[in-house]
């Protein structure tokens, strides 16, 4: 399967909001904390300090990137199981030696995909940003 990844640009975030909000809205256990006009606004100001990459066209999912320490900020994606995911992992991966993220700790199929890809539990807090319990999970090279 060969799928483009390009940099995101300021003409993206609504496609890369739209990823997010229909990922919230199928998600039963994700509350809505913030309104869709709100997620928009979140990426945008995101994109100026983070690497923010996009699969496909239009986009089918994305991962931001802070390359100065590592952080993943977000991977969603429209068709979780497709490879899309890994895909842009790798490309992560590629440049960077180490990754870390927080995930959802009702998010087990993430934390399945992550572990497929290398990432461990390090730390668990009880309540993240949005209410709900988090892992934070590293990967080294």
């Amino acid at each position: 399967m060969s799928v483009a990844i390009r940099r995101a640009g300021s003409e993206d975030v609504p496609a890369i909001a739209r990823i997010v909000n229909d990922w919230i809205d199928r998600t039963d256990w994700m509350p809505r904390a913030v309104g869709a006009e709100r997620i928009e606004g979140f990426i945008a100001e995101a994109l100026p300090h983070r690497e923010i990459t996009l699969i496909g066209e239009p986009p089918e999912g994305y991962l931001s990137l802070d390359p100065a320490t590592g952080m993943i900020g977000a991977l969603y994606l429209d068709r979780p199981g497709h490879g899309l995911g890994r895909m842009l992992m790798d490309d992560a991966k590629a440049r960077q030696d180490y990754l870390q993220l927080w995930t959802h700790e009702p998010n087990e199929a993430a934390h399945r995909f992550y572990r497929r890809e290398g990432f461990e539990i390090v730390e668990r807090k009880a309540t993240g940003d949005d209410g709900l319990p988090e892992l934070r999970m590293e990967w080294r090279r």
